[in-house]
Parts: C-alpha cells; sequence; structure tokens
C-alpha cells in the first residue's frame, strides 16, 4: 500500500519532493495535498504535476487550513519545505495530529522551537527526519568510512572551509534568508549541512562553539565605502540594474516568474531584492571553533562572496591526514535545473598515512543535485525499504547541526565562548 504525503511550503525547494513522488517512487508514495500561505504557487505545483507528470490536480489548502488538510487526506507523513522560522509550526502540529513529519533543513532556526520540537516528538512518539542530503553524496560517505575504519586512527583536528560563490551566494542576501528572524542567518540555514557533515563524519557532538562573524561584503554601507552603492530596491524590471552582476529578472526564468513574480500579489514577498541594499541582518563572513564530545576541535570558515563555489576539509589524527577538497557547480534557486543544485564538477580524496605512501582515494562521482546526495537520499525515503539507512538523520541530528549554528551566533553577540549543553534539553 502507498503511504500518503501532504506537503506543506511549495516554494523552490518543494520541487525535489513531489517530483520525486510523481516521478519515480509511484508504487511506494503517494501525493495527497498541497499547503501554502500563497494560492498562486499552490496553483502553480499543481500545474507541473498534471502538465509534467500527467497527475491529477491536488487539493489546496492554505496554512490555516493544515490541521483540516490533515483529516480531509489522511496523510500519513507531512513533508515541510515552508520558510524556515515556520518549520516547527508544521512540524508539532503534524506531530500532535499522529503524523510522521520530513523535514528541510534546518530543523528550525532558534532553541526555543528546537526545544518543542523535542519535547513534541518524546510526548507523541513520533518521528521526524531532517533531510540531510550532503550525507548521501559518494565522496562524503566515503569520508566516513575512511574514519570508521581508522584509516587515520583518532581525528584530533578538523579544518573546514566552504566557499559560496557570487552567484549562489548572493542569492541568500536577495530572499527571505537575509533577515535573521527567518532563517537564524547562514550559520543556521546552510551551515547546519556543514556541521550535520562534521557530526557524521567524527559520529560525535558538538560541546563547545566560539566565533566571530560579521557582514563585510553585501549590505547598502559596505557597498557606500566601496563606492558601489545602486539606489534600487530590487532588480526586476529596472533599467538601473540591467548591468548589475548581482541582478536577476525573475521574469527571464519561468519557474521564478511563476513562484514569486506571479504571485507577489498575494503575500508581497520580493525574491530579487538589491544585495546591496538595506534590511540585511545576516553575516556574509564567519569562523567558528567548535569542541566536540570526543575531543577532536574543528577550525570552520564560511564565505559568501567567493569566486568559486564548493569546499575543503582535513582532518588530522593519529594515523595520518585526510583532505577532501570538492569544487560544485553554482546555481541560483529555482533558476535552472535541480540536478546541478551544488552537483559536483571536481572530486580530490588523498590519505596521508602517518608513515605509509599517500595514495588518491578512489570516489565514484554522484549524479544529480548536491554531488550525487539528493537522488540516494530520495531512495532511502521514498524507495522500498522506506525506512531509513544508516544516514537518514533524525530529531536529534537536526537538532544538534542547528545548536551549532545558534552556539556561534549567540557566540558573535557575546564574544564568550557557549556550551551547546546550556542550550536545549534532548
Amino acid at each position: 500500500m502507498r503511504k500518503k504525503y501532504a506537503l506543506v511550503g511549495t516554494g523552490s525547494r518543494a520541487r525535489m519532493f513531489y517530483e520525486a513522488i510523481a516521478k519515480n517512487y509511484r508504487d511506494n508514495a503517494e501525493l495527497v495535498a498541497l499547503c501554502d500561505t500563497n494560492q498562486t504557487r499552490m496553483d502553480y505545483t499543481n500545474k507541473v504535476l498534471e502538465d509534467e507528470f500527467h497527475l491529477s490536480r491536488l487539493p489546496t489548502y492554505k496554512a490555516e487550513d493544515f490541521g483540516k488538510m490533515l483529516d480531509d487526506t489522511g496523510a500519513e507523513v507531512v513533508i515541510v519545505t515552508s520558510i524556515d522560522r515556520t518549520h516547527h509550526l508544521y512540524i508539532i502540529a503534524a506531530l500532535e495530529a499522529g503524523r510522521d513529519v520530513i523535514t528541510e533543513k534546518p530543523m528550525t532556526t532558534d532553541t526555543v522551537k528546537c526545544q518543542q520540537i523535542i519535547d513534541a516528538v518524546k510526548r507523541t512518539g513520533r518521528s521526524v527526519r531532517v533531510t540531510f542530503n550532503y550525507r548521501y553524496a559518494p565522496h562524503n560517505s566515503a569520508v566516513r568510512e575512511l574514519i570508521s575504519s581508522g584509516a587515520i586512527g583518532e581525528v584530533f583536528s578538523v579544518h573546514f572551509e566552504w566557499l559560496l560563490d557570487t552567484k549562489h551566494g548572493a542569492d541568500y542576501f536577495r530572499r527571505w534568508h537575509r533577515d535573521k528572524r527567518n532563517s537564524g542567518g547562514l550559520m543556521v540555514h546552510k551551515s547546519t549541512h556543514h556541521f550535520d557533515l562534521v557530526n557524521f563524519w567524527l559520529e560525535s557532538q558538538p560541546e563547545t562553539v566560539f566565533g566571530m562573524g560579521d557582514l563585510r561584503f553585501y549590505g547598502r554601507a559596505n557597498a557606500e565605502e566601496r563606492g558601489l552603492f545602486t539606489p534600487y530596491t530590487r532588480t526586476t524590471g529596472v533599467a538601473a540594474a540591467k548591468d548589475d552582476p548581482f541582478a536577476i529578472d525573475l521574469t527571464a526564468s519561468p519557474v521564478q516568474k511563476a513562484l514569486y513574480w506571479d504571485a507577489e500579489h498575494e503575500d508581497g514577498y520580493q525574491r530579487d531584492q538589491n544585495v546591496f541594499g538595506d534590511g540585511i541582518s545576516i553575516e556574509d563572513t564567519m569562523q567558528v571553533m567548535v569542541r566536540y564530545k570526543n575531543r577532536s576541535v574543528m577550525t570552520y570558515s564560511l564565505n559568501s562572496y567567493a569566486p568559486w563555489e564548493g569546499f575543503n576539509v582535513s582532518f588530522n589524527g593519529s594515523g595520518g591526514r585526510i583532505e577532501l577538497m570538492v569544487r560544485e557547480t553554482s546555481y541560483i534557486n529555482g533558476g535552472g535545473a535541480k540536478e546541478q543544485e551544488g552537483a559536483a564538477e571536481g572530486i580530490q580524496l588523498y590519505h596521508f598515512p602517518l608513515h605509509g605512501t599517500p595514495r588518491v582515494v578512489p570516489v565514484v562521482m554522484g549524479e544529480g543535485g548536491h554531488g550525487g546526495g539528493d537522488n540516494r537520499m530520495l531512495a532511502d525515503i521514498f524507495g522500498n525499504s522506506n525506512s531509513g539507512g544508516a544516514y537518514a538523520a533524525g530529531y536529534r541530528d537536526g537538532a544538534m547541526s542547528i545548536l551549532t549554528g545558534i552556539a556561534a551566533n549567540r557566540s558573535f553577540q557575546t564574544g564568550l565562548p557557549v556550551q551547546v549543553s546550556d542550550l536545549v534539553d534532548l
């Protein structure tokens, strides 16, 4: 019997899930309803399901009718892809209604909401799964296997550098993510991926976090200091923005036009805000140190205005060193094929034994988005087993990844180290 899924939040991230169900997993899964604050976006999603996948239109429900949707449709699992600050509302309501949840990362954005989710899981006994697709990318799972095999002994230190370029990185400063109240900043919204990977690689949890972060590149004040200030607040249809390399035109992309430009009249959301405008409260330059329960220490940096996209990570242990360098495809959410989102363009994985011969570790390039992680994760979620493999992430994993970022944000403000155990009660 097919499991019934309801989808809440029909922006660009939603397609990965509804396409997987409609295209590859119809024998196991059935999408039974859509929920959003914006009817235009739901209507567009229904049009895609009809035109591309030849499915019947699904019933649509506004956010305030979320409970009615569950009652009407008998949905067994809720997929949450709404704006980050609202994840907890749907997660908790679904759990209380006896449903399981699959949620996009981050699980939520602050400690209060995180504790509410933890308490709801314990109270209801239901399941929350967080979609950490990077765990499934072959190069990342290869690192996990190397460390688990004892290839470098006990891991003492990790150096992790993530680069977002001026296409993808800039996109966070155009969208709702630019307001820290919505996203928790890049420390929570984006770095949750990276902090989860380190927890996953080390099979440990963060203990102490210290960080420094600032807005140095984007924003009006920085542009004015460099003599680059642009007076417009948005860029679609603005003549002065025609030659701005950071500008996007929502009408140039059929998907962005349908999801955002045509839907703007309902909620006023502008997807194309000027990255050098006012109202940006998130950082673009971040440095963090984390001590883990197994005594490993990580130094981490995230910069969102780099000339290339990808990451470098190295591990130093009692028996040697591992180095991984990944070059990724740059993209703008909803602006192209989802298969290109974070697709790996180049991978170099090295193992340096302490007293042996260095070697290149062969890694099969994963196909599809996020280094092949998307397809492998979706198969794990919607495939025949439908039970969650070794890489599946639950609510504790979701909490531990965001708590690193939340602690870093707190350290940014106070200039002091933060004990993760003080943040929530797990």
